[in-house]
């Protein structure tokens, strides 16, 4: 019998590790309701830059964000494939957009 309680504590534990790792979800900012998850991140870097160089070049970059980029919902539930200081690279776990992968800016993700 104490061989099984520790075999169901065991388990118990290793399911809440487990989950402990799921809990990231998308952030929405400046009264926006959707988060753009980009195919890449070397995409997310071009339209990044144009969109800083302002006039035709911003202009630009905001319509390549609006072509290239996945308008998925404020709070959906996303796992985190890997990281850097730029982004996550994400996989959506729940929702509309199950199973999409991309990436995300670094502030778009909690």
């Amino acid at each position: 019998m104490r061989i099984s309680t520790l075999v169901i504590c065991a388990f118990v534990i290793g399911g809440m590790l487990a989950l402990g790792g799921c809990g990231h979800k998308l952030v929405a900012h400046n009264g926006e309701s959707t988060v753009a998850v980009y195919p890449d991140e070397a995409t997310f870097i071009k339209l990044v830059d144009l969109k800083k160089q302002g006039g035709v070049g911003g202009m630009i970059g905001g319509l390549g964000e609006g072509l290239a980029a996945r308008q998925v919902d404020n709070n959906t539930p996303v796992r985190i494939v890997s990281s850097d200081e730029r982004g996550a690279q994400i996989e959506v776990t729940d929702g509309e957009f199950k199973g999409l992968k991309g990436f995300v800016a670094r502030d778009n993700v909690r």
